[in-house]
């Protein structure tokens, strides 16, 4: 564990109920991580190195609360931490958010509304030794996307069943940041006899999306299963951008004791993500936030590093170019305001109808408007730009997937229009959110 001591917030921002300062404490890493950037981008992995920067400034227990070894920070500290992170390197910030996702949901739910859930007492005790072990630098990997059904957890193939008194879990995971180096995985899975079979062949699951079966996507649950015997990482992650997360297919055929099962409640974990949805969806929102000024940042530094070169009137002569670095600064800015603005209410009033309508704004807006600032920023740098090796080709790549993650642009503008019209965005969207 980090033997950092929690920096008081001296700025009036919205940090946490305890006042630590997230930013600050990723300021510390920054620039070791944004020097393996590029390579961590060509490689194709999560430098280990970089999560060891996380684990010295303690970042991986930012909202593990201080009783159990943390920063007992909120959703505002990680936003700020995100952002600077995500200066440096929007796939280590990414990474670190899937851990960060898992650990907010442990540590901000309330026990009162767990237990109303169904937690039993055993579940706190459980909660409370994976919270301390992340404090202590252990790495949470999220295994919930699958090949063919993404993020849909409704629609997944990997399954659990009962055996002795625990739970056997198989199937394979894609998408997997950080795979590589984890300690423990958070895997989502259907329970068994929740998947309806092919007649003809009854080893063969049908798409659950179409037929839910008996228990339905309640019966989804989450798992945390430790590396080792059972779980191999299959390396696979060649993807358009985001490349240095490393986010490599996982097989599962494991045997986990009962206490792995997130809040000792078959289905209570997915009661907790409909609920409370910031912590897979609002999270990615502040770290795409921070790769759109990546980009505005390197985008400058192109324009004036092109200026008294011998060319024709350098770039930053053009009020075309200008303009476009005026239009990012704004969109930019607005963004910054609504990450700010959801963060705050998911700290002073997490779960409720207006704080989730935050939520998906959050996110819908973080895509559609990074992706736009990198085109526009990259159209006025010009064709040097988009070489190879450029660090506006590489955040170009990344700033693109923001609106692919998690819940997509498409479901967040479809929650959000269902929200408005007056209906019940959970129930009557056609297709399943999870």
């Amino acid at each position: 564990m980090s033997s950092r001591v929690p920096a008081p917030r001296t700025d009036g921002g919205s940090g946490g109920i305890l006042g630590v300062d997230g930013a600050q404490l990723a300021r510390g890493a920054v620039d070791a991580i944004a020097a393996r950037a590029g390579a961590a981008d060509r490689d194709g992995e999560l430098p280990a190195a970089d999560l060891d920067e996380l684990r010295d400034a303690g970042l991986l227990g930012l909202l593990v609360p201080t009783r159990l070894g943390g920063f007992g920070g909120g959703f505002a500290d990680w936003a700020d931490a995100a952002r600077v992170l995500a200066s440096a390197s929007g796939a280590t910030a990414l990474v670190l958010n899937m851990h960060t996702s898992v650990v907010g949901a442990l540590a901000r739910t309330p026990d009162e509304l767990a237990r109303a859930m169904g937690a039993p007492e055993s579940f706190f005790l459980a909660r409370d030794q994976l919270l301390a072990r992340a404090a202590a630098g252990e790495f949470i990997a999220v295994a919930m996307s699958e090949r063919g059904a993404g993020s849909r957890l409704s629609a997944l193939a990997t399954r659990y069943r009962r055996e002795g008194d625990g739970y056997r879990i198989r199937g394979v995971k894609a998408f997997c940041s950080g795979a590589s180096h984890a300690d423990v995985f958070f895997v989502a899975a259907r329970a068994a006899e929740s998947i309806p079979t092919d007649p003809i062949d009854p080893t063969a699951p049908l798409d659950p999306s179409t037929s839910a079966g008996p228990s339905g996507p309640a019966m989804v649950s989450h798992f945390l299963v430790p590396s080792g015997p059972g779980v191999s990482v299959e390396p696979s992650w060649d993807s358009l951008g985001m490349r240095g997360t490393g986010s490599h297919d996982v097989r599962f055929d494991v045997w986990v004791p009962a206490q792995a099962l997130v809040g000792g409640v078959a289905g209570l974990s997915l009661l907790v993500a409909q609920g409370m949805p910031q912590w897979l969806v609002a999270s990615y929102a502040a770290v795409y936030a921070g790769v759109g000024r990546a980009v505005f940042d390197a985008g400058v530094d192109h324009v004036r590093g092109r200026r008294g070169t011998g060319m024709p009137p350098g770039l930053a002569g053009l009020p075309a170019v200008r303009a476009r670095f005026g239009q990012a600064d704004a969109a930019l800015a607005a963004l910054d305001a609504v990450v700010d603005e959801c963060a705050r209410r998911i700290d002073a009033d997490p779960g409720s109808d207006l704080t989730n309508r935050w939520v998906w704004r959050a996110k819908l807006l973080a895509g559609r408007t990074v992706q736009d600032v990198a085109a526009s920023i990259v159209e006025a740098c010009g064709t040097a730009a988009t070489r190879r090796g450029h660090p506006l080709e590489r955040l170009y790549r990344d700033a693109r997937c923001g609106s692919l993650q998690p819940a997509t642009s498409d479901v967040c503008a479809d929650w959000l229009g269902l929200a408005a019209l007056g209906g019940d965005p959970e129930a009557d969207a056609s297709v399943a959110r999870w």
